[in-house]
């Protein structure tokens, strides 16, 4: 079998690829968001507002474990294809740092039931993973999770933030819309036909 093609939605490439009988198996997108479209009461509100029952924390390395638990309960719950794929963390790449920051939802019985991780490169940060335990999904985690995450981020300097995921995932296209991410890209796993 041929390996999937992942290409921008509106390329040549992809335009020639679809003509010669190859189809979309997935669609992603890639979404920016700058300090100066940022409502930081609006943020406030998302990150303290739905979930009164968790508590929502930057995460340490203390929460490794907790990290690395919650990962193996969700590791086939991301939608989508190659291009969207999440690897599974191991302990270096659970283990929050300098330029590795995570956020996190704990129950009152301290079980993290929600996380997103934020890779950092000087003044720029994008999200390499947001998830939410199916048990508590539904209920706005994701977004506060991810508002808190870009509050303190501002508050430590960053000034541009991006994000991306499975187009074909409508609870994170809202979460990010309800943060005021702008889908700014779009991308095609494309397959070739059968033989």
């Amino acid at each position: 079998m041929q390996t999937p093609a992942v290409l921008r939605d509106h390329s040549p490439e992809a335009a020639a690829l679809l003509g010669e009988g190859w189809t979309v198996a997935a669609r992603s997108f890639g979404a920016r968001l700058h300090t100066g479209d940022v409502d930081r009461d609006h943020l406030r509100a998302l990150a303290t507002g739905k979930a009164a029952d968790v508590t929502i924390r930057e995460l340490g390395p203390l929460d490794v474990d907790a990290v690395l638990a919650l990962d193996a309960q969700t590791l086939d719950d991301y939608p989508g294809s190659v291009a969207t794929r999440h690897e599974p963390f191991d302990r270096s790449s659970a283990t929050p740092g300098p330029t590795r920051r995570a956020w996190g939802a704990f129950t009152p019985t301290g079980r993290l039931v929600g996380l997103t991780v934020v890779d950092l490169d000087g003044p720029a940060a994008e999200t390499d993973v947001t998830v939410v335990h199916s048990d508590h999904r539904g209920r706005g985690l994701a977004a506060a999770i991810k508002a808190a995450s870009v509050l303190a981020l501002l508050d430590a300097g960053v000034l541009r933030f991006r994000t991306g995921g499975s187009a074909d995932n409508p609870a994170i296209v809202a979460t990010n819309a309800s943060l005021g991410y702008v889908v700014d890209e779009g991308w095609l796993t494309l397959v070739a036909p059968a033989p």
